[in-house]
């Protein structure tokens, strides 16, 4: 027999279990928060963008399509030397870091856009004025190796980094990081409630005999137990303050 449920169930299953969804939610964004802030290191990451250019002496057809075309298949070249390690050495020498090339490579990202002359570096450390560094540094010793190589001056840094628009942090993200564990923890404890549910076949309600038992319920007696104890309480008590107004003498026992 295939067995259905209802919305009703569903609500009610939720409602029985909202003191465990509560919770496993909240502990969820507690403990996402404090790992966000205070066990995660936060990131900093600073940009600069290079300009791919061909040099014209004459200072004639500059901007013709075959220049620009020239210069967009140059990005991607450029965009593969520039994590070469003779240009990452280079920078780990002048700045003095405690780091292999492959380190610093993976510290540093190209973002190219199609059909543009223009690329962008960025670097991400551990403080801004390290990143700035870092991307500044590599961005020269990327022109200084182009030109000693490809013996071309095409390659000018449009914008360098700074450290006032590298003062944010980008990682860790706190909203996003709350938002995640908020909804991760939401569906592991309704996951939880209707899981505990299921596994739950003891019997409460006359409708679960039905169901299980599939047999029709003729009557159900209603406990009255505590009440018929509190009545008899209250009468014994009531019939002794009658003895003590008559007179009576009462033993403790």
């Amino acid at each position: 027999m295939e067995e259905t449920i209802s919305l009703k169930e569903i609500f009610q299953t939720l409602k029985k279990r909202i003191s465990l969804i509560v919770t496993i939610t909240f502990l969820a964004v507690a403990v996402s928060a404090l790992v966000t802030y205070f066990l995660m290191t936060p990131k900093y990451d600073a940009s600069t963008q290079i300009l791919v250019n061909q040099s014209n002496e004459n200072n004639t057809n500059l901007y013709s399509n075959n220049a620009v075309q020239t210069n967009v298949q140059l990005v991607n070249t450029y965009s593969v030397i520039i994590n070469n390690p003779s240009v990452l050495n280079q920078v780990i020498r002048k700045l003095h870091l405690d780091m292999t090339a492959d380190q610093l490579k993976g510290m540093l990202t190209v973002n190219t856009e199609q059909n543009s002359q223009v690329f962008t570096l960025t670097a991400e450390t551990d403080s801004p004025s390290q990143s700035v560094k870092i991307v500044n540094g590599v961005a020269r010793a990327f022109k200084a190796q182009v030109q000693k190589v490809m013996n071309v001056n095409n390659v000018s840094i449009l914008s360098p980094a700074n450290v006032a628009s590298s003062s944010d942090p980008v990682k860790p993200k706190p909203t996003i990081n709350i938002a995640i564990a908020f909804v991760v923890g939401l569906m592991v404890s309704v996951g939880i409630a209707f899981l505990l549910e299921y596994l739950d076949n003891t019997i409460k309600t006359e409708e679960d005999i039905e169901q299980i038992l599939e047999l029709p319920v003729l009557g159900a007696i209603s406990e009255f137990k505590d009440h018929h104890d509190n009545r008899s309480r209250t009468a014994a008590h009531e019939t002794g303050h009658r003895h003590l107004r008559g007179g009576d003498r009462v033993e403790a026992k």
